[in-house]
C-alpha cells in the first residue's frame, strides 16, 4: 500500500488532496426496515482478513504521514446502507461478495428472516456499514 501511496504522491499536484474512502470492519448491524421504522436483528461477524486489511490501510497511512508526504486535514465516519428486498437475497449477496470479510451467522439469518416475515409488507433488510472518509493534503 505504501508503494501505491508513493505513486499517488508523485502524480498528485502540489497541495492536492488524497481522499481515503473505505469501509471499516465493525461487526456491521443487520436491520429490518419498513415504513413503520427499523429494528436491529444483530451484528455480522468480522473475518480476520477484513480486520487485517483495516490494520494494513491504517499502517500505510501512518507511514506516509511520518515520511511527510501527506498531512491529514479531516477525518469522519459515516453509515452506508446496503438494502435487499428479502433476507435470502442478503444472504446470497454476502456469500458471493463478502465471504472473506463479513460472516452472517445462521442464527442471525434466521432471526432476521423471522423479523422480516412479521413486519409490514414493505419491509426490507439492510446492513449498516461503517465508512471512513479522510482528506489528506500533499506536502
Amino acid at each position: 500500500m505504501v508503494h501505491a501511496l508513493s505513486e499517488i504522491h508523485r502524480v498528485l499536484k502540489p497541495n492536492g488532496t488524497l481522499l481515503d474512502l473505505r469501509p471499516l470492519e465493525d461487526s456491521w448491524s443487520v436491520e429490518v426496515v419498513s415504513s413503520a421504522g427499523w429494528q436491529a436483528s444483530g451484528r455480522l461477524s468480522d473475518m480476520p482478513i477484513g480486520i487485517a486489511d483495516d490494520a494494513a490501510a491504517n499502517d500505510a497511512m501512518r507511514e506516509v504521514e511520518s515520511r511527510g508526504w501527506f498531512i491529514q486535514k479531516k477525518i469522519e465516519e459515516f453509515p452506508f446502507f446496503y438494502y435487499w428486498d428479502t433476507p435470502s437475497e442478503m444472504k446470497e449477496f454476502m456469500e458471493d461478495e463478502w465471504e472473506d470479510f463479513e460472516k452472517l451467522e445462521e442464527e442471525l439469518y434466521r432471526k432476521t428472516a423471522a423479523m422480516w416475515a412479521s413486519s409490514n409488507a414493505d419491509a426490507r433488510v439492510r446492513v449498516r456499514v461503517k465508512m471512513l472518509i479522510a482528506a489528506w493534503k500533499k506536502k
